[in-house]
């Protein structure tokens, strides 16, 4: 944590630099004539480094006792596989119950749900756990993304690069227009990220002696992070 915010320190110092650099010319008052309102795009594609999944147990009881009971059971062992795994980060997730009825409105039993979600940047170990949970447990999702610290080192250079590719197309915009020069009104940066869905290969991996769950080979293929600065500019003729 500690990590990630001296890189978004570091980002925003870096960014407000640039962006002073920028808008040096832009100490006069804007006229509110001859002004430009236009963006410049930078974008990169990234593996994803990070894998996400979310599995469940759901089962039904004559009581809410012993519903619990076999949901609590069940967690509380999958937590203790998952301490083989310490590149795995393992959290309990969501759990709810709810009555059954018959057709009289009478409570004849319940029906309940405890999830547990998984993160992690090893996704051979995170794909051999989910085999040996799924013994037990069932897959509800599966995603991938990019890592804070990655994504943060990542949108650090962009901005910078869109920074820059603002004050190209801002020159280039005052020789089209047979200006002199401009003054930056305002520049805002915003970012932004395209994950794709889960991808699995077409094979699975062979199965081990001791384990009746074959894992998955799973690809995590990439994703794209933008970065853009929209602003306004004001020609001076």
């Amino acid at each position: 944590m500690k990590n990630t915010l001296l890189n978004k320190a570091a980002l925003a110092t870096g960014t407000a630099a640039l962006l002073t650099a920028i808008m040096g010319s832009a100490h006069a008052e804007p006229t509110g004539y001859n002004q430009i309102t236009f963006k410049a795009e930078v974008k990169e594609e990234i593996q994803n480094d990070e894998i996400s999944a979310t599995m469940y147990k759901k089962a039904q009881a004559s009581t809410s006792q012993a519903l619990a009971t076999t949901l609590n059971t069940t967690i509380n062992n999958a937590m203790q596989i998952a301490k083989q795994y310490p590149s795995v980060t393992v959290s309990t997730g969501q759990q709810r119950t709810y009555p059954r009825y018959d057709e009289d409105e009478k409570i004849i039993g319940w029906t309940g749900q405890a999830n547990i979600d998984l993160k992690s940047t090893d996704l051979d170990a995170t794909s051999e756990l989910i085999a040996d949970l799924q013994e037990t447990l069932v897959m509800d999702n599966l995603s991938f993304g990019v890592s804070e610290s990655k994504k943060d080192e990542l949108e650090q250079k962009l901005m910078t690069d869109a920074s820059r590719a603002f004050q190209e197309q801002a020159q280039n915009l005052t020789r089209a227009w047979d200006a002199s020069s401009y003054r930056v009104i305002n520049v805002n940066l915003n970012s932004g990220s395209s994950y794709p869905r889960a991808l699995y290969t077409s094979h699975m991996k062979v199965a081990t002696a001791d384990s009746s769950v074959p894992s998955q080979s799973l690809q995590s293929g990439n994703s794209t992070i933008t970065v853009t600065a929209n602003g306004t500019i004001e020609l001076t003729k």
